[in-house]
């Protein structure tokens, strides 16, 4: 069994955020001390464990949520699961998009730069006036 403050050094997870992942029932509260410590055993690890690998991974708290809810039936297809990952892939992929193209503009932008005056950077235009830019980003 380990304190609240044990458990967060071992899965590297702040207290504060072992408490909301209690408050929001990702987490069963634990047990309680005689002097009313909080103490959490193996299971509390495991989970914790997986809601940060899976945050890290950057899956929203409701997609945690449904995730430990499939996890509860062993039985059951992985569709769900599947389908959860895929729609992630889907969303950072498209992230990863939106950031190239801001990645390129922003390159453009910079090599545009004579390092003149700053009257006339073309950096502070192309910042003032989107209509400098080569694309939408």
């Amino acid at each position: 069994m380990w304190s609240i403050g044990e458990l967060s050094q071992r899965v590297g997870v702040k207290v504060p955020t072992i408490r909301y992942y209690e408050e929001t029932g990702l987490i069963e509260p634990p047990e309680r001390s005689s002097g009313n410590q909080r103490r959490y055993g193996k299971e509390a690890l495991e989970r914790l464990t997986f809601i940060r690998h899976a945050r890290d991974l950057g899956l929203g708290i409701e997609a945690i949520r449904e995730m430990i809810e499939l996890s509860g039936h062993p039985e059951k297809p992985c569709e769900a699961a599947d389908r959860i990952a895929r729609e992630h892939l889907r969303e950072v992929r498209g992230r990863i998009a939106r950031l190239k193209r801001l990645e390129h503009e922003l390159e453009r932008i910079v090599e545009s730069c004579d390092n003149g005056a700053i009257g006339d950077c073309y950096v502070l235009r192309a910042l003032g006036n989107h209509s400098l830019c080569e694309s939408e980003h």
